[in-house]
């Protein structure tokens, strides 16, 4: 099981957006204090049973309903080197996450940050940095979303969107040490069923169920036509946002998830407070607030935590 986490590691580093992301109580952003908050919440999030979540090197759009993004939010370099900030605020939380037992998923691209690559060989460099980064930190605890939602419009670049992202898939599945190698798969946008390049070559399916509306049937269907996908064979599926909640019904989405033996992931945007959700910096990251409450309670029947 398994939540979206996207901001642990967020910073932006446009100097003209960057306060919109101020700590009410200093009037300043920061993004260390933002990780430590995440890392000091991790182990409460694992004693109600959550195994995962996804973390994202060039943030998640946070602000909800945004179509452009003028803040800096990517832990990627224009050429595809690596900022090292993030990655020490990155290793603090999978490191973290290991002492727990935890499997993050990591996601390296998001719509709307990239366009500060420079080139599609700079997004090549970039995937190879940060899975060299990982396997030579010994991380195996790590699975990659490569693009998170790879049909969505917004990519600048071809090798991000859904017919050519499969060319990134086997890359980052030649890049190994000693033998290792990270398990990888890429993320759709909500209800849509995942393309046939993508199950032929991905380690696990990746399924959303975000679409606007509520619709207690979407993950069944969901299942059941991925399986018929070309290519299909038995393995795992992850949904990784879900905003559909009603937690106190017994056909709730989660729990729906769970009869069809699939993870279920619970997405939070909240309203751009800090006093609410899980996406909009400055974020909090205890269970404040009723649907936070309600979400980690019946992840702790489920998973009888």
């Amino acid at each position: 099981m398994n939540a979206r986490l996207i901001q642990g590691i967020f910073d932006d580093l446009n100097p003209q957006t960057r306060e919109r992301w101020a700590y009410p109580d200093t009037g300043k952003w920061d993004p260390d204090r933002n990780t430590r908050e995440f890392v000091a919440a991790m182990p409460e999030w694992r004693r109600h049973g959550l195994l995962s979540f996804t973390l994202g090197l060039q943030g998640g759009n946070p602000v909800k309903g945004a179509m452009s993004q003028p803040w800096l939010a990517s832990g990627f370099g224009p050429s595809g080197s690596l900022r090292p900030a993030f990655l020490e605020r990155l290793k603090q939380i999978l490191d973290q996450a290991d002492e727990l037992g935890m499997a993050p998923i990591l996601n390296p691209f998001y719509f709307g940050q990239d366009e500060h690559f420079e080139s599609e060989a700079a997004i090549e460099r970039a995937l190879s940095n940060i899975l060299g980064w990982l396997l030579d930190g010994g991380y195996r605890n790590v699975l990659i979303e490569m693009v998170n939602e790879c049909d969505s419009p917004h990519y600048h670049w071809e090798i991000l969107k859904r017919d050519r992202v499969d060319e990134l898939i086997e890359m980052g599945k030649r890049i190994s040490r000693g033998g290792q190698r990270l398990l990888i798969g890429t993320s759709f946008k909500g209800g849509v069923v995942p393309a046939e390049n993508i199950v032929r070559c991905a380690d696990f399916l990746l399924l959303r169920a975000n679409s606007r509306g509520a619709d207690p049937g979407m993950i069944d269907r969901l299942v059941e036509q991925t399986r018929k996908v070309p290519g299909y064979r038995p393995m795992p599926m992850v949904v990784n946002e879900d905003n559909h909640y009603d937690f106190e019904r017994q056909d709730c989405a989660m729990l729906k998830a769970v009869r069809a033996h699939v993870s279920w992931g619970f997405y939070d945007p909240g309203a751009n407070t800090y006093a609410d959700g899980f996406q909009s910096p400055p974020v909090n990251w205890t269970a404040n607030t009723k649907l936070k409450k309600d979400f980690f309670g019946l992840l702790k029947e489920v998973t009888g935590s």
